[in-house]
């Protein structure tokens, strides 16, 4: 059985459930989906573009936690509560990273937790 270790920082948001901020197991790190929460207020970091801005900050301070940056990232997910936000999303979201881009697949969902626009996860070679 792979063993598995858990990443945690405190700039990023604590977990707001049963689940780590990231979990660091077979060569991989599985970075949890993070909103667009500061985690020194609490709150979220107003609207779409804030929201998408804050959520990359806060993966960044878990790979950084990791001994990872964005060039490990090789596959993401995000979650919208509007998919008319896309192009708002990819714009904030691809200054993140360079060629070659991970994989990725974009949904949206009725409901993301707190209220959240935006939610993003990410897996990264460790």
């Amino acid at each position: 059985m792979p063993s598995k270790q858990q990443v945690n920082t405190e700039h990023a948001p604590k977990a707001i459930g049963p689940y780590s901020q990231a979990i660091k197991s077979g060569g991989f790190v599985f970075v949890s989906g993070q909103l667009g929460i500061d985690p020194k207020s609490g709150e979220f970091a107003g609207g779409i573009k804030e929201q998408t801005k804050q959520a990359m900050e806060n993966m960044r301070a878990i790979l950084q936690e990791a001994g990872l940056g964005f060039s490990a990232v090789v596959k993401t997910t995000i979650l919208l509560k509007d998919l008319e936000d896309f192009a708002v999303v990819n714009e904030i979201y691809g200054s993140y990273f360079s060629e070659p881009y991970p994989a990725r697949a974009t949904f949206q969902v009725a409901k993301l937790p707190k209220d959240g626009l935006v939610e993003i996860e990410a897996i990264a070679k460790a």
